[in-house]
């Protein structure tokens, strides 16, 4: 099943112009990678809740004190939107990194939970909300369906859902199952600190006060800092500062907002703590972590040939 897979998605970024990069498929959250060379520092993002798939190659990812790393036929499932680093470390011109991404949706993983006849059982300590996992032929055979189905755009609104319910159904039979049922359980304590997490991507900027966010989760604020370090491998506060420091990256990257104006827009009244914060986590000072990612946008740019 995995030389089926490789060659569908390989022929499927071969029929949009080949080359290497990001190729989105005409299906809403469903895309596919590809990396001719490894990367030598971390690419930080917001990882949203979904399931990262390598076809060929292999990544690893950091997010608080944890890390993560998976190859060929095995896949990341992330549960909870939070940041993180991921970064291609087994990829070449001749055998190229490959991966695919599908978003994960809640609501249907609970719908599918309600119809289970013995949904799976949660394990008793309250881990982080990523883990990673074997490719069984039923997924990868999902995961070949919407390959092909991207290249049908009229079925996509048809045939896509029930992919999307099979994929959970499987993931929700694997060994690690139970991780993703903690998450569809309603009024959990799981559920409680997501809600949280929701309102810090919400209000980044503004001075946090741990004792809202519990109020928010419905807990004391002891058990909430528990289980939202136990879940995202970080304070509420460290979660606060990469989402403050990542917005302000792409602020100077992209909108090519000064050092002042992005420190300012994320939260920062300081501009020297802010320079010493970026410094700590992007291993560069602002200004000139911004112009090297602008260059290295225009070089991985320039790379890829293929049409739009």
């Amino acid at each position: 099943m995995s030389s089926s897979l490789l060659a569908a998605v390989t022929g499927y970024i071969e029929g949009q112009g080949g080359g290497e990069g990001l190729f989105p498929t005409p299906i809403d959250g469903f895309n596919i990678v590809r990396s001719c060379q490894a990367m030598m520092m971390p690419m930080r993002a917001i990882y949203r809740p979904s399931l990262c798939v390598v076809i060929q190659g292999g990544k690893e990812i950091l997010f608080g004190d944890d890390m993560l790393s998976y190859g060929a036929m095995e896949c990341l499932v992330v549960s909870v939107e939070l940041p993180a680093s991921g970064r291609i470390v087994e990829a070449s011109p001749d055998a190229p990194y490959i991966g695919v991404t599908i978003d994960l949706d809640v609501t249907v993983m609970r719908e599918v939970v309600e119809q289970l006849d013995e949904p799976p059982v949660p394990p008793v300590s309250h881990g982080p909300c990523m883990f990673v996992s074997q490719v069984d032929v039923p997924l990868a055979d999902c995961i070949q369906r919407l390959v092909r189905l991207s290249e049908t755009p009229k079925a996509i609104p048809i045939l896509y859902p029930s992919i999307v319910r099979e994929i959970c159904f499987w993931l929700l039979n694997s060994p690690h199952g139970g991780e993703l049922y903690r998450l569809a359980l309603p009024e959990s304590n799981i559920e409680r600190v997501v809600k949280a997490i929701s309102m810090l991507h919400t209000n980044f900027a503004q001075t946090l006060h741990v004792e809202h966010l519990a109020e928010v989760a419905r807990m004391s604020p002891s058990s909430f800092h528990q289980h939202f370090k136990a879940l995202t491998s970080m304070t509420p506060l460290q979660f606060q500062k990469q989402l403050r420091l990542l917005e302000a990256r792409r602020l100077m990257v992209v909108e090519a907002a000064s050092v002042a104006e992005a420190a300012y827009q994320v939260g920062y009244e300081s501009a020297s703590q802010f320079s010493r914060e970026y410094c700590r986590m992007f291993g560069a000072a602002p200004k000139r972590d911004a112009m090297n990612q602008q260059r290295l946008n225009s070089e991985y740019a320039s790379r890829t040939v293929r049409t739009a």
